[in-house]
Formats: structure tokens, sequence, C-alpha cells
């Protein structure tokens, strides 16, 4: 069966009530399944010893298709069932495998699940069968039937052309994959840029990046790549949802590729390295007006970028599709008025009536390599691979790196802030971990990448404040912690620990160090000042002072310096106007979720106490990180795992009730 740009090949053993062999099977299909990326096996009249002929024959496909990461599925039918055909349980495989969904099992293959080490789709009659055949317009174009007693078919007969949507797709994925591979280069140049290059480098570098650029550019914007993404546009109805997904979202990007020059693209990497090494000098001499030139720049730039793209929309609107698919700033707007209504009193009542927890059992002097130690410990604990990641240290935290199996995160250390280098290494390591489970059957396509940044950032923050700022884990951290640093070995208990790790800051003055509860005011005025940038109401020399006023509106609190205040993120550096908001939807994501997590995985506070993160890893994994872009947008996606779109309010009442408590109120 050709089903886009797959060679699936369906096979039916009737054995017409003979002793079964499994040998004449298992070369027949062995043979024609050479070429198969789907190979569907029906078993039916199972008492007659037919069913466990079929699986031994199978195993050692399976474990042969498995080799080349084909898929393979089993639909078995007793006699009970026999009113399906075995072509019916072959569509019905097929549609259960798009779908996603494993309905019941009518043979035990326990044994077969533990030796094969794959996931094997058991279907029997459902109600959902018409529906997924419907959905997804399964239909043969080859029927291959095999009995003991009539003659074998060769395997020329079984060899399906591919139809032309299915090499269409195939040249489509080929050109996305070496787009991908020249990406992984760029972030390996970034990372080097950040944590290893020497300052002398930066002009070099610079033209580096800039002709990598140029390159990236003509392969995004060829005429073949946007011929094809017509073709399969036009036949879309042909995709199955995870093609539909790559096109959707290929096509997508190539609309916003095409609509700027070949120019435009080499000068914005020219002048994001030019603004890292500018910001990094204005920040340690915490002097704006170093960096003024290169912001002014950025913003003329951005203005012109987002005109090119669509200027029938609201510039920011169209630089936060860069990095929150379907996100606008009037959405935005309700988002953050509800959870300022809902922050402002609770900050309130809490500095007003609140009794704080002892933070001063968590103050000293922590060695720094000491603190990178624990750190890394931790990372493995939760499940970052050493083998396909590193740890190092920068000035501005990240995760950044060439493929899932090369990822690089950096985090800061610093003597007397234990906390800080501690949650910011979970921080990353929430990240990386996103990364490095992401889905390798779809390397390099655009639905292998994460679906949008907010729901990134939600991987990193679930980890960092649902788990290691709750109580479970501080049972885990606790010995950790002493073993590093035995002078805390008589200070902390498990309780005094929670606590210490969630007071909140006072003063809030720096974004990355805040708390879960002020640091949605923190984005809420980069917001509001990006905002204004773009759309004229300010200009790049009142930034400074406009920053001190809302810090000091917002949170109470006014920045000393400018290193303090406006120059303390690496973002407007680099052009990377729009992504604030995404941390604060990353938080409201990852609060939904955990509380879904905490719902379908039996006891995983117990889990998390023990120091077993596998549960809620796995879990994630499977729903977030090999999911993907399949969905269009965030809300889709938690419509997906919590059954709800994003509701601001469920992360207000866990931050009420979390500091109801712990402040007592």
């Amino acid at each position: 069966m050709s089903h886009t740009n797959m060679e699936m090949l369906c096979l039916t053993w009737n054995m017409n009530e003979q002793r079964p062999d499994g040998r004449p099977l298992f070369k027949w299909i062995a043979d024609l399944s050479a070429r198969a990326s789907v190979a569907v096996i029906a078993l039916q009249e199972n008492e007659l010893g037919g069913g466990s002929v079929a699986v031994a024959a199978a195993e050692d496909i399976f474990t042969s298709l498995h080799r080349r990461r084909a898929a393979t599925m089993v639909a078995s039918l007793s006699n009970v069932h026999s009113g399906i055909r075995p072509l019916d349980a072959c569509w019905l495989t097929t549609a259960v495998w798009h779908a996603g969904h494993v309905l019941c099992s009518v043979l035990p293959l326990g044994s077969l699940l533990r030796k094969v080490g794959m996931s094997i789709a058991l279907c029997s009659l459902s109600p959902r069968f018409v529906k997924h055949c419907i959905r997804f317009k399964l239909r043969p174009n080859r029927v291959l039937t095999f009995g003991q007693s009539r003659k074998m078919v060769s395997s020329s007969a079984a060899t399906a052309t591919p139809v032309a949507p299915a090499k269409d797709y195939q040249s489509l994925c080929d050109k996305l994959r070496e787009i991908s591979t020249l990406g992984g280069i760029s972030g390996l140049l970034q990372w080097d840029e950040a944590v290893m290059m020497p300052a002398g480098a930066a002009e070099s570098r610079g033209k580096q990046k800039s002709v990598l650029a140029g390159v990236v550019y003509e392969k995004e914007t060829s005429e073949e790549l946007g011929h094809l993404l017509k073709t399969l546009k036009a036949q879309s109805s042909g995709l199955d949802p995870v093609q539909a997904a790559v096109v959707r979202d290929a096509h997508r990007q190539f609309v916003r590729n095409t609509a700027i020059t070949k120019e435009m693209a080499q000068r914005r990497a020219e002048l994001e390295s030019e603004g890292y090494v500018k910001w990094v000098k204005a920040r340690d001499a915490a002097d704006f007006s170093q960096f003024a030139p290169v912001l002014q720049e950025w913003v003329e730039l951005l203005k012109k970028y987002a005109t090119a793209i669509d200027s029938s929309r609201p510039m920011y609107d169209v630089l936060l599709d860069d990095y929150e698919k379907g996100m606008t700033s009037a959405r935005l707007d309700e988002i953050f008025a509800e959870v300022r209504k809902g922050l402002v009193p609770l900050i309130q009542e809490i500095k007003a009536k609140g009794t704080p927890p002892d933070s001063s059992l968590l103050q000293g002097t922590f060695d720094t390599k000491a603190q990178a130690a624990l750190c890394n410990a931790i990372a493995v604990d939760l499940g970052f691979s050493l083998e396909q990641g590193r740890l190092d240290v920068s000035v501005h935290p990240f995760t950044g790196g060439a493929h899932p199996t090369d990822v690089r995160m950096t985090t800061r250390f610093k003597e007397h802030d234990l906390t800080e280098g501690l949650t910011g290494a979970i921080h990353e390591t929430g990240h990386s971990l996103y990364e490095q489970g992401r889905n390798l059957e779809q390397d390099g396509l655009p639905v292998n990448e994460a679906l949008s940044l907010g729901v990134h950032e939600s991987q990193s923050l679930l980890w960092e404040r649902m788990v290691a700022l709750s109580q479970p884990f501080a049972h885990y951290l606790l010995p950790k912690l002493q073993q590093h640093f035995p002078e805390l070995a008589e200070k902390l208990t498990p309780e005094t620990l929670y606590g210490a790790m969630n007071v909140i800051r006072e003063p809030s003055m720096i974004r990355v160090e805040a708390d879960e509860v002020t640091y949605p005011l923190h984005i809420i005025l980069r917001y509001e000042l990006e905002q204004q940038l773009l759309a004229g109401d300010i200009s790049v020399e009142d930034v400074p002072r406009l920053w001190n006023e809302k810090m000091t509106e917002c949170l109470g609190c006014t920045p000393k310096d400018d290193a303090q205040g406006v120059l303390q993120d690496v973002h407007w550096s680099a052009g990377i106007l729009g992504y604030f908001p995404t941390y604060s939807l990353g938080a409201m994501y990852a609060c939904q979720i955990y509380q879904t997590a905490c719902k379908e995985i039996p006891h995983l506070e117990k889990e998390i106490a023990a120091g077993n993160f596998k549960p809620l890893r796995n879990w994630l994994k499977e729903k977030i990180h090999q999911v993907g872009s399949l969905h269009p947008n965030g809300d889709e996606l938690m419509k997906a795992v919590t059954g709800s779109p994003l509701d601001p309010s469920v992360f207000l009442n866990y931050l009420r009730a979390k500091y109801t408590a712990l402040y007592k109120l």
C-alpha cells in the first residue's frame, strides 16, 4: 500500500487450515519488506497455531526492520473477530499508528515486546475503527495474499512505485535536513562564542557567521524548495498528520525567509556578533550609552523585517510569531492583565502579613567548583546524558548545541549564592532534556523541533519550579547538599530547606534571580518597553529611565546602575524582541502540565522524593518532547496534554496556595 511518502507492504497469511510453517512466511515477508517503511501483519485463526508461528517469524522481521529504523506493527485477530478481514486490520493498525492510539490486545506479546524493545500496536475491533479509517483515508493500492497451498508471489510483484507526492515529500525532507544540519553548525559557533572564543576573534567570527547565514539563506529561499512546498500544500489532503505538520511549518518559515533580502539576513548575523561584544563591554562598564547604537540599529532592522513579512499586522505580533506561534499582543494583554491583577495583591499581602521562611540557612560562602560538581550530579540524576551533552559556564546561562545528540548547556555560579547556580543548572537541564528527548525518527524536520519557545521554557521551568522547588524534591536534595557542603549537615531539614529555597526576593532586582511570584512582573516590564519601542512611542534613549520607573512601580525597587537594570539581559544584543513573554507563558504551561502529570503518574511525588525522576521524564518525553511541533500552537498542545487550553488561573491558584502556606497568611 502506498501512502504519501511511505511504501507499505500489507500481507495477509491465509493458512487454509493447514499445519502452519513459519519458514516460507519469514522468507517471503523478509524479501518483500526490504523496502517497506511500515510492515503490518494481521494474524487470524490463532487457535490453529498460526498466531504463534507468525509471531515467531515476525520477531526476526521486527529485529531486522528495527535495525534500519522501520516501523512495524501487528494486528492480531482471533476467530471471535473473524468478521473483520485481515486487510481491515491492516487499515486499522495503520490508522492507530498515525493517530497515536493503542486500542486493545487480543494476543499477549509481552515476551516479544521485551525482546525486541519496540512499540507494537495490538489492535482489535473497536468503534474507533471506522473513524480512524475515514480520517486518514486509508486505501490500499495493492494487496498480496500468501497461502501455503498457493504459488509464492515474486518479490517484484510487491514493489510499488512511490506516487508523486511521496517523491516530493522525500525531496522536501532532504532539503530541510540539510538546512537543519547547517543550523547545527551555527549553533556550535554561537556556543563557542559565548563559552570558549577569545575576545580577539570577534571580528572573524562575525564574518564566519555572516557567510554561513548567506549559505543558509540561499537554501531556505531556493525556488526548488518553494515549488515543493507549493505542490505539497496543494495536495495536503494526502498527507498524514506528521507530514502535514512538516509542510505547514516549512511553508510558514519559507514565507518569512523569502520576505527578507539576503543582505538583511547577513546584516542580522553580523550585528548579532557585534551586539554581543558591545553588550558585554557596556554591562561591565554599567553604561547603557555604549550599547544604545546597537539597540537602535536592531529596532530599525526589526521594523523593516516585520513590515516585509506582513505589513498588515502589528509589528510586535510579527516578531512574537517567531517565538510563540499563533500568539498575539492582544491575547498577551489579556493574559498579563489577569496575571498582574492576581499577583499584585498577593505580593502586597505577603509583604504586609507574611512570615518569611528562614533563608539564612542557605547563606554563606560556597566553593564554585563544589557547586559545579553538585549541579553535574543532579543534572545526571534528572536524566541529562553526558554522552550527548556537556555543562559549561558562561556570562548568561543558556542551552544550545548542534543536535539532540550534542546538547551544550551553560550556567553560572556565585560564591555567596548557592541557590542561583543550583536552580539555574536544573533550569537548563530541563531545556536539555527536551532537546535530548526529541524524536530522531523525524530528525532534521520542523515537526521535530520544539513547538515554541514558551513550550520549551515550560520544560525548564517545570523541572526548576514545579519539581526542584517542591517539598518532595527537598527530601532528595538534602543528602546531596550535605555531601558537597558538609557544613549544612546540622543546619537543614527537608522542611527548612524547602522554605529557604522558596523565599520571595526582596528586592527582586535581577530577572534570572527572581522568585516565581515576582518573575512575571519582570516580563511584563520588558514586554511593555518592547511594544513601545517598535511602535515608536519611546526612543532608545528613554529606555533606561523608563526601565527604572517601571521597576519602582511594579517591584518596589530601583536599580543602582545600568548593569543592574537595563543591561542585565543579553537578548536585545541579538535583536531578540518578542521573546520575553515566552518565559511567563512557559511558567503557566509548566504549572498546568505538571498538575496533569500528578494525576496521571501514580505516586509521582513519592518517586521525586526518592530521587526517581524517570517516570516524569518518560511521561514528558512521550507527551511533549517527541510530539515536537505536531500541533499548530501551544493551546492545541495543552488541549492534547491537559484537556484544556492555557489557563492563567491555574498558575495563579498554584502560587496563592503555595505561598499562603509558606508565609502563613
